[in-house]
Formats: C-alpha cells, structure tokens, sequence
C-alpha cells in the first residue's frame, strides 16, 4: 500500500515508524521523478530536501508553527505533505505553483521566492508571535546553503542575535550549491566542514564517548549516528563563527538520515532560543540522471524522459540566452577590458562560455545582486567595461546601487537582463516586468530590446562602447524570434518594419513585440488603415526620429510586454507632449497586478496584447470617428492631408535615413 496516498496533512506522518518514513521518502523520490518530467520544474533542488521536510513536519505543527523556504523552489516535498499531491498541472495555469503561495494553503507563508529573505521573514514572524504572547510558536527557516551568499541573510542574523529568548530554526541546506556551485567564502567555509577528515571518521569514535557519559548522551548519540556531529560542534569553526553571533548551533547532521534530522530539531525547538541546524545533504539526491548532471544536477528542467532524464523534445532553434553567450565571447575577444559579473547564474545567464574562454575575466558573486551593481561600478572606476548578467527579476534589488553607485559616477556598466517581460511558470516573483519601468528613471541611462539575434548582437556591441552611462541590454525567455529585416534605419538607430501609403497608425514596438506588431499592421491594411512599424532598438532615450513620425500619424500604439505604467510607452507620451506633438498615445502592456503562473501566450492574452486584440481595438477607434483616417492625396489635390500643410510635409522622412543592414551606428 502506497503510504503518500494516505498523507493529508503533517499531522497523518505522526504514526510512521522509523522504516515507514524511509518508504515515503522513497515514494515521494519516485513521484517526483515520474509527475516533474512530465511539466517540468525545480527536480533536483526537491529531491534533496525529502528527507530533510519529512523531519521538520514531524518535529513541528505547521501552520501553527510557520515554515519558511529560501529559496521556495525547495517546497514540493512540503506541498506534498500539506495535501497537495496532484502535480499534474504543475506550474501551469490552475494547477500548482512552483513556488510556496498563500491562496494555495495556509502552510504557505512566503511567496516571493527571491533568494536570501527568509531570515529576515523569519526575524519578524518571531519577534511578532514573541511581542503577542505565542511563545509557543516557532518559526523555521530552511535556507538553502546559496542564499547564504547573500547580505540580507547576515543583516538578518545580526538582528536575529540580538535577542535570544524567541523560538527561532534555522535549518541550512547545505548542498554545495545554488544553481551551480555555491562560490564565496561561505561555501568555502561549509566545504571544509563537509571535507575535513573529522566530519568522516567521527561517527565510529562518537559512539565509545558516548556510551561513557550516562543515557542522556546516549539518547543524543540516537540524533547524531549517521553524520551529526553537534556534541564536538564547540571545537568547530562553525560554533566559533555562530557563537560570535550568540546563535546555538547543531551539526553537521545527515540531511538524508529522518531519525537524525527529527532528534537534531527536537533540541533546537526545545532550545527556545534561536539555533541553526547545519544538513548536508545532496541535491538530486536517488535521482541518477540529476546526480550526474555536473552543470546543475537537474536544478529546472522541462519535460524530460524519466528513465534517462534526456528532454523529450529538442529545442527547435536558438535561445535568447545563447545568442547573447556567444555574442559576449565574440565581444571579449575584440576588447580586453570587457569582464563579465553574474549573481550565482553563471550557466543561466550564458556567461558560463565566457569563462571558458576567459576564466580570470569572469566574477560569480553569489546572491548578491547589490554588491554585483557596485563592484562593477568599481571595475568601471579602474579601467574594464562590466557586463553584469542577471533575470530581469533579480535586478529590481540593484536598484539602488545601479541609480547611486553606477549612473551618479557615470560608470560604463552594461546590464543584461534575461528572462525579460513574461516570463511563465514561475509566477508572480519572476516575471520580468518591472525593469523598464524601474530603470528607466535612473538619469542618463540607455536601454534596448532587440527584436532578434541580429539586433542582440549589434546592440551589444554599441552597449559595450558606452563608456559614461549604464547601458541595459534585455531580452526574453525561450528561443529568439525569426529574423525581421527592417526596410531602413535612422541615422539615431530606429529602424522601420513596415510601411504604408497612409500615416493613420504608428506602431511602436518594443524588442520582441516587434512581430506581433507587424501582424497588427497587416490587419489593419486589411480594412483599409495604413500603419507604420517601427522598432527603436534602444527604447531610452526616445530618439528624435520616433518624435517626428509620431508628428505625421494619427495614432500612436506602444506595445511592450512590461507593466504599462511607467514603461515605455509612458515615456514615450511624455515627450511627445513635451515636444508639443498632440497625437494620441495608446500605450499598451501588462497591468500593475502580480500575474499568476501561466504560460506567456495566455499571460499575454488576458492583457489583450495579441494581434488580433490589438487591431481590433485600433479599428474600432478609427472606424468609430475616434481617430480620422488619413486618405492620400489625389491627383488635383484635393483629399485631405495627412498633416501639415503641404505633400512635401506629409510626407517628409525625419531624418537621414541609412540601409538597414549596413554597420550599427555608436551611441
């Protein structure tokens, strides 16, 4: 009989003997192998955690004591034993979230999912269940080794040892790794805890000591058989490092052994005092495909065969990531003072092939999105050009730094942010949405969203020549749009896709939209509308040229897949007033809202930005005397223009234009 059919809550895992616990964690191992390769998810993060989840449940009475994931992509197990057991839509829309979320269950506590927060999620649960009286509730925080890396743990720590009286858990799991191999310090500080011959040998010389000090020890030594070392744990680096910090600490203990975890949480929960519990345990652990996978041992993957873990389908072309991986290799060898900086994604980002070739000119800082900004500012001080790979979601916590440390001293910083716009499944906490929006106030700063591969590579190379402003280069998830030629270009770099005999509708699109907005046009010369396609290659600054065709039309339509207040499209009304052209803007994007997981076609859907959608909309406007169709001029002249008072003025171009596949001209 299957036992994790018969788990309902935590409270059904009361009864497991010791032996029925390894059998659910084994058939747990066996679900999540056979449910994630069928939707794709976070499959070797989960399988390291089985045992570790099952402990915590049975120690502690979840929700009345809250648990806390950092990152949540850890969560599945816990999903699992909180009544969540159908996977089958897993990350998709009306099915499971990857991540811990609210509305799903109240064992969900945090939901943002952006690494190393949840001490400090943790540090305010307990001081408020401490100020109210619930004294009797705990709060633990798993924390995966990664997030460590980041300032915000140890800001946390600092304040959660200022005051020891709280129920406080800290369980570190500590795997080596975040995506990749953890780097820093801290990693290497854990490593030797791991690697040092006393973590090796000490169960057999532990159990002769204990035996020698009474049944209380002994009963201890039943906690620490299989890798718990805690009772030596005053001789280690690890109490030195935690005891400066007034914080308890428990470990090294076998993260994959239930009885160990279960009497090392007992204590720590029994302490009444913040304690950090130290698990090593190994991710993709059971699973040998994940095991074996030296580059993330199976950290996301999409569907895969369960067997051999190969993806079920090949990619049918290039990816956004490995266009721009090459292209920055390219880059690097033509200029030596390029170097590369990523938060703990170095493989994700692409960077990973630029420190192949170059591994001295490529700095992985861990978490740590806000030292990124700033030490790529202090790079740019001593003479290199930074290239600051990051998610778009990720950059939000740089702001700051990119505002004060890198555009007040004009630094030469490029910023590329992947998994711009919607991004999916992942929900709410890493759709890329916000980084237009935010960026773009930062004073002097150019951003650009290339529309395909041909246009990634050029705008980075002009991005990379920058040498007095941050520069943002961003780009989507997946594969990269086919190649869409421009029929000419600016001499200030926007290029124009499509073009009519009548100016009623400019169309301006934003990196990708860019062939969504070529389908709208071809819809609306379909009834009669005449519309101009333009892409701006760099959408800040509002170049001069889209001021001026702006100028001749009589609608304006901005399509980006970032929130539409404050994005691009806003920008772009603004100056237009300020240049006191009056033509009417629509500015078109996602809403202000935090958009549930989904796939981006149906995220897109429901904010209307499909083709049809959007012509549609246009149509009604313009067929419903909203906006005056423009009619071109007859033979005697008589037909209405377009604007201005003369044919020459209608139909002037601003600007001298150049052929579109001729060289990038430099910012």
């Amino acid at each position: 009989m299957s036992l994790l059919e018969n788990i309902h809550g935590p409270r059904d895992l009361d009864g497991l003997s010791s032996e029925q616990l390894v059998q659910l964690a084994q058939e747990i191992r066996d679900f999540l192998v056979s449910e994630v390769s069928r939707t794709g998810g976070h499959l070797g993060p989960n399988l390291g955690v089985i045992e570790l989840t099952i402990a915590i449940h049975r120690v502690f009475e979840s929700p009345r004591d809250s648990i806390v994931f950092d990152t949540g992509h850890q969560s599945y197990v816990h999903k699992l034993l909180t009544g969540r057991q159908d996977f089958a839509g897993l990350r998709q829309r009306g099915g499971l979230a990857g991540y811990p979320q609210r509305s799903e269950s109240p064992h969900d506590i945090v939901e943002s999912s952006h690494a190393s927060s949840s001490l400090s999620w943790a540090d305010g649960i307990s001081r408020a269940y401490d100020m109210t009286g619930q004294h009797d509730r705990a709060v633990v925080a798993v924390v995966g080794d990664g997030a460590l890396t980041g300032g915000m743990t140890w800001e946390a720590l600092n304040n959660i040892s200022d005051d020891n009286t709280r129920r406080l858990i800290i369980v570190v799991n500590d795997n080596g790794r975040s995506y990749a191999p953890t780097i820093g310090g801290m990693a290497k500080f854990l490593s030797n805890v791991r690697t040092r011959p006393m973590y090796t040998t000490l169960q057999k010389s532990s159990e002769k000591a204990f035996s020698r000090l009474g049944s209380p020890a002994r009963a201890f030594y039943r906690g620490v058989r299989g890798g718990l070392h805690g009772f030596l744990s005053r001789f280690t680096d690890n109490e030195a490092l935690y005891s400066n910090l007034d914080i308890k600490y428990i470990g090294p203990v076998d993260g994959h052994d239930v009885d160990a975890m279960q009497e090392a949480l007992t204590q720590a929960r029994d302490h009444n005092a913040p304690v950090i519990v130290h698990a090593i345990t190994q991710k993709g652990k059971g699973y040998g495909p994940a095991v074996d996978d030296v580059a993330d041992q199976f950290h996301a993957v999409g569907k895969i065969d369960p067997i051999t873990g190969e993806p079920v389908t090949a990619s049918e072309g290039d990816s956004w990531t490995g266009i721009f991986s090459d292209a920055l290799v390219h880059q690097a060898e033509r200029n030596d003072k390029i170097v590369g900086i990523t938060a703990a994604m170095l493989r994700p980002t692409g960077l990973h092939r630029m420190a192949e070739r170059f591994p001295k000119r490529v700095h992985d800082v861990g978490i740590a999105e806000q030292h990124a900004a700033t030490s790529a500012a202090g790079l740019a001080f001593g003479g290199l050009h930074p290239v600051v790979a990051l998610y778009a979601t990720f950059v939000n916590r740089a702001f700051d730094q990119i505002l004060m440390d890198v555009a007040l001293h004009k630094a030469g910083v490029t910023f590329v942010l992947d998994r711009a716009g919607v991004t999916g499944p992942d929900g709410p906490s890493h759709h890329g949405i916000w980084d237009l929006a935010i960026l773009q106030v930062v004073p002097h700063i150019r951003i650009a969203a290339p529309r395909d591969a041909v246009r990634l590579r050029e705008e980075l190379a002009e991005a990379v020549r920058v040498e007095d402003a941050p520069t943002v280069l961003r780009f989507p998830k997946g594969l990269v749009n086919p190649e869409l030629p421009a029929i000419r270009r600016f001499d200030d770099g926007v290029e124009v896709l499509v073009e009519s005999e009548r100016n009623d509708v400019l169309i301006i699109t934003v990196g990708p939209m860019a062939a969504m907005g070529v389908d709208v046009a071809e819809r609306l010369q379909a009834q009669g509308i005449g519309a101009t396609v333009i892409d701006p290659r760099w959408v800040v600054p509002v170049a001069q040229s889209v001021i001026e065709l702006a100028r001749e039309h009589r609608l304006v339509i901005t399509i980006e897949d970032g929130i539409r207040v404050g994005g691009v499209g806003t920008r772009i009304r603004q100056d237009l007033r300020a240049a006191g052209v009056d033509t009417a803007v629509d500015e078109l994007g996602v809403p202000d809202e935090f958009i549930d997981h989904a796939s981006r076609e149906q995220i897109l859907s429901d904010a209307g930005l499909t083709a049809q959608q959007i012509a549609r909309d246009v149509v009604d406007q313009v067929l419903g005397s909203r906006i005056p169709v423009a009619r071109p001029l007859s033979n005697d002249g008589d037909e209405p223009s377009l604007g201005g008072d003369s044919d020459e003025e209608q139909h002037a171009v601003p600007g001298r234009t150049t052929k579109a596949d001729g060289d990038a001209e430099q910012l």
